[in-house]
């Protein structure tokens, strides 16, 4: 069917276009939440704007990936499209050096309060959600590696996988995949360092925007024993993995039988669908076939016990999960182990029974799908030479997946209930979309722009299935906001 035919190129007159048409969506959004006068009242570097303030220059790094970019040095192509800086209305925009320089001007303190700000602005956007949104905030935190080869870069380290970089800390709310607060750490950090400082500021943020129920989640390594009693006491709940220490494991084994209940893990289909066949394991018929050491899950189950932590005056609840191990070799058995996994909360049993925390805490992996998605949209680089400009890159460029989350969350479920439904689906679908997706399904659309006295014309030139879903964002935000 693809036949190439002769071609032939023309270069327009008169007539500009982008190819990131649906950006108009995101500055609509910047303007209408206010984010510019928020970020240059608390990111004050400069002592004269001559011509940049400091939002031209945090934007700048934004929004080169929202049109498309994937680098630092992308932006000298946006600053060289006369179509893109009209779009923006500006005569220029700063070059990628000049971004470096900025970015290397931050300290932490400065960098905690650009944080600051952007959570001021985010408070904004919750208040214009449902009431049921305010339920329950689900706080995360979790290390990741953002590797590098540059040798030169100040505050790199070496973790014990042997991989160079920065390890820095993500703190998200797990409803709507949105980052609160991004520290950035040498590469041989342990994960849980300043976690619990981070973890208050969430706490925080989500109590003063009226959330009626908070929950940490965090794997082994955020336990942090020392702050439990004192997230307890003011009405924090929590569920964290919790080491598998000797004394944990001899308590496990002394309990009685009846006290294990098995643990069952398997979907069942709804009766409207049908199940699908299986495709054989073609991994576990390779390592059977040439006799590897292969681990096989033969069974699960759960148990529950009282434990006072060494750092604790409280008495909390400790759930077990016991994994039953066969290890083989080929066909042969070679022998039999338990493994055990243990959390630990301040959810009562008539609250949340042993089975649901043992479900929230696993549920906390998707907190590495949203660490996935800020590493490709590309905030999860180190492009420049020391620490704290890496962290200040890396703050700037989330941004764009802030502003991408922010855009679904304007979408106003109102209306009868099957506008409702529509409108609920629609704002999902973009709250859970994968930035890539989020690009080439909504923003990437060219588009002619046309400046008049007012305003500027963003006219689209083709037309494909999510352009009506563009559309209906576009008239949800430019909706008067909630006070």
């Amino acid at each position: 069917m693809i036949r190439p035919s002769t071609t032939k190129l023309e270069l327009a007159e008169k007539q500009q276009a982008v190819s990131c048409g649906g950006i108009a969506v995101i500055l609509e959004l910047i303007k209408k939440l206010g984010l510019r006068k928020e970020l240059n009242r608390s990111a004050k570097v400069f002592k004269l704007h001559l011509p940049y303030d400091e939002t031209d220059h945090i934007l700048n790094i934004a929004l080169n990936l929202l049109a498309g970019g994937t680098c630092l040095d992308h932006i000298e192509q946006r600053r060289n499209d006369e179509a893109y800086l009209d779009a923006l209305g500006a005569e220029r925009i700063p070059d990628p050096t000049t971004a470096g320089d900025f970015c290397r001007r931050f300290s932490h303190l400065k960098l905690l309060m650009v944080m600051q700000a952007v959570n001021r602005v985010r408070q904004t956007v919750w208040k214009q959600q449902e009431d049921s949104f305010l339920d329950c905030a689900t706080i995360e935190a979790d290390g990741t590696m953002v590797e590098t080869s540059g040798e030169k870069k100040s505050g790199i380290g070496i973790n014990y996988k042997g991989q160079w970089g920065y390890h820095p800390l993500v703190v998200t709310l797990a409803e709507t995949q949105e980052l609160l607060y991004l520290h950035n750490r040498s590469g041989n950090r342990t994960s849980e360092e300043d976690s619990a400082f981070f973890y208050d500021l969430a706490i925080q943020q989500c109590t003063q925007a009226g959330f009626r129920k908070i929950v940490l989640r965090g794997d082994t390594a955020f336990s942090s024993t020392e702050h439990l009693d004192r997230w307890d006491n003011s009405g924090v709940k929590f569920i964290l993995g919790y080491s598998a220490h000797r004394n944990l494991c001899r308590i496990a084994d002394s309990l009685a039988k009846t006290a294990w209940k098995r643990l069952d893990r398997s979907r069942r289909s709804t009766p409207d669908k049908a199940e699908r066949a299986c495709r054989p394991n073609e991994r576990e018929r390779i390592v059977q076939t040439n006799g590897y050491k292969n681990q096989r899950l033969t069974g699960e189950s759960y148990a529950e016990f009282e434990y006072c932590p060494t750092a604790c005056e409280k008495t909390y609840r400790m759930i077990v999960v016991r994994k039953d191990i066969d290890v083989t070799s080929g066909q042969q058995l070679l022998f039999s182990e338990e493994r055990y996994f243990f959390y630990i909360t301040n959810e009562t049993a008539g609250t949340l029974p042993a089975r649901e925390v043992i479900r929230g805490s696993n549920q906390r992996c998707d907190q590495e799908n949203t660490i996935s998605q800020l590493k490709a949209c590309g905030a999860l680089t180190a492009p420049l030479d020391n620490l704290e400009s890496n962290m200040a890159y890396m703050l700037f460029a989330s941004l764009a997946w802030t502003l991408k989350i922010w855009s679904g969350l304007l979408v106003q479920v109102k209306g009868n209930e099957s506008q409702k439904r529509v409108r609920r689906e629609a704002r999902n679908r973009i709250i859970r979309m994968e930035f890539w997706t989020y690009l080439n399904s909504l923003i990437l659309l060219p588009a002619q722009i046309i400046r008049s006295s007012r305003q500027r014309v963003f006219r689209l030139l083709t037309y494909r299935p999510t352009v009506d879903l563009l559309m209906t964002l576009h008239d949800h935000i430019r909706k008067p906001l909630r006070c």
